[in-house]
């Protein structure tokens, strides 16, 4: 297990990206606050900001903080590691503000003004767990270490990133 912190961007990119989705929690403590969904990851770009959409609330967007605390949990059935992403969540949803995001396609585009919210996650920390497969050995084990493979058949590799920029 590898305690020592880890800034390698383009490591958590990729990870983030394989797994594509994730389960978004708004951390902040106001009254209203956008309720924890699956979101699906459109981008992880070069500045460590992931771009997703969310569900348009009932609600008046103008009622919800627009930047705040959130965290993201990316996690892929069958994929050997997953990752959990603190950060600040911050809604664009100025109309102004959409035109002038570069490389943004026309669909996104009119999606974010019309459809449902973009919202720009800026990456602070992120911590990720990989499932290493124990080796197997091949001699009789008493019953508790049988047991106890059982319940743990993999040992998880951590490894924690501040991606946090100052």
């Amino acid at each position: 297990m590898s305690t020592s912190i880890h800034t390698d961007l383009g490591f958590m990119r990729q990870r983030i990206s394989d797994i594509g989705s994730a389960l978004f929690f708004s951390e902040n403590n106001a009254v209203l606050k956008l309720l924890p969904t699956i979101v699906t990851a459109l981008e992880v770009d070069e500045l460590g900001q992931i771009w997703f959409f969310l569900n348009r609330p009932t609600q008046s967007l103008q009622e919800f903080d627009h930047e705040f605390p959130a965290r993201l949990d990316f996690y892929r059935k069958g994929k050997q590691y997953f990752v959990q992403v603190e950060g600040r969540a911050f809604i664009v949803s100025d109309p102004e503000e959409i035109n002038q995001l570069d490389g943004l396609p026309e669909d996104i585009r009119r999606k974010a003004m019309h459809e449902q919210v973009l919202v720009g996650f800026k990456i602070v920390k992120a911590d990720y767990f990989g499932c290493v497969p124990e080796k197997r050995a091949f001699r009789f084990k008493t019953v508790f270490s049988r047991l106890s493979r059982a319940f743990s058949p993999a040992r998880p590799d951590y490894r924690p990133y501040l991606l946090e920029l100052k």
